[in-house]
Order: structure tokens, then C-alpha cells, then sequence
């Protein structure tokens, strides 16, 4: 899939707020330092005018951020947002900002808009109990899910070989659904596009 444009279309700060037009949504979630915004910008190929925005302090994204989205796909073009949730797991965040995020993403996430979901997951340490319950609410709901690894290019290189292997049956997921990813050398860049470009593809038909 090839990205032709993205714009910022959006926030929502609270449950039942103002979605900007009613297009696919594929999300991204996963904890606060897992590097979801350079992520993003990376898949998006925002690498130097950054969309996402990225800090050296984890949990800075506190509302449901949408990017409008226009790609080519490989049988069709999609209109989509690419949709930013506030990151979990981060202990200096305060106790009642934790608390809304919670039914603000409950919300978002059993919108009929939303065709997908990619989890991130440190490919370092591997899933952490909130990565485990984030799936598990995901799995509730019955989104589709791709796992992607980050930081791939600080794993030596058996660890590399074996990360989708160790980690997609610990996750309960097929190793196809599941990416390696480094933001850092753009590894696993067109296999996540591709993903993307089927999930739409599939929800288009739907």
C-alpha cells in the first residue's frame, strides 16, 4: 500500500464526542514507551514532518488522535483514518487521567467504524499484563488485530530470527498476523502496509 496524503483530522477527549467524518478506522494501541508515535510516523512516511507527535516523556498523547488517510492499495484506493490512542502501562501518568482513558477507548474501539487494530508490543520484553488484557478487551470485542514488535533492530540477530515464533503463540495469534518492526531502519514498514491494505480491503466488502 502506498500512502498518498495525511491529515490531522481531529481529536476526541471524551466518551460519545464528535468523530470526524465516518470513514474505516484502523487504531493503534499499545504502553507508553513503546514507540508507537515514531511508529506511526514511520509507517505513515512522516519521518521529518512528523504527524505523530513524539517525546522523550511517555504518555503525552492524551486524547483519541485522527489522521485522514488517502493509499493506494493493491486492488483498490482507501480512504481511512489512522487512529492514535493514548498509550497505557505509564506509572507517572495520574490515577483519574488513566481512569477516563479507559471508557474513552471502550468507546472508541465498539465503534462500527473500526476494522482494525495494531498492537504494539516491545519485541525487548516481550507482552506485559496490560498488553495481555488490551488484547484480551480486544478479543471481547472482536476486532481484528496485528501484532507489531518493536525495536526490532536492537534484538541480536537469533533473537530477531526467533521473536515472531516465541511470542505469536504466547499472544494466542497466528505468526502471520504478527510484524517485526524497527522505526528506526523501516524493517517491517511494507509488510505492516500491507496489513493495513487488507483490513480495509476486507471492510470495504463488508
Amino acid at each position: 500500500m502506498v500512502i498518498k496524503s495525511v491529515t490531522f483530522a481531529g481529536a476526541v477527549a471524551r466518551p460519545g464526542g464528535p468523530v470526524p467524518d465516518r470513514l474505516p478506522c484502523i487504531a493503534f494501541t499499545g504502553r507508553s514507551n513503546v514507540g508507537k508515535s515514531s511508529l506511526i510516523n514511520t509507517v505513515l512516511g512522516r519521518t521529518r514532518n512528523r504527524v505523530a507527535r513524539v517525546s522523550v516523556t511517555p504518555g503525552r498523547t492524551q486524547e483519541i488522535n485522527f489522521f485522514r488517510v488517502v493509499a493506494r492499495g493493491r486492488k483498490q484506493e482507501h480512504q481511512f483514518h489512522l487512529v492514535d490512542l493514548p498509550g497505557y502501562g505509564y506509572a507517572r501518568v495520574p490515577a483519574a487521567m488513566r481512569e477516563r482513558w479507559a471508557p474513552l477507548i471502550e468507546w472508541f474501539l465498539a465503534r462500527p467504524e473500526v476494522c482494525g487494530v495494531v498492537q504494539l508490543i516491545d519485541s525487548r520484553h516481550g507482552p506485559t499484563k496490560d498488553d495481555f488484557a488490551n488484547i484480551e478487551r480486544l478479543a471481547r470485542i472482536g476486532v481484528p488485530v496485528i501484532i507489531a514488535l518493536t525495536k526490532a533492530d536492537k534484538l541480536r540477530a537469533n533473537e530477531r530470527r526467533e521473536a515472531v515464533g516465541r511470542w505469536s503463540p504466547v499472544l494466542g495469534v497466528d505468526p502471520d498476523q504478527v510484524v517485526l518492526f524497527s522505526s528506526h531502519t523501516g524493517e517491517g514498514r511494507e509488510e505492516l502496509l500491507a496489513g493495513l491494505d487488507a483490513l480495509l480491503t476486507e471492510a470495504s466488502a463488508t
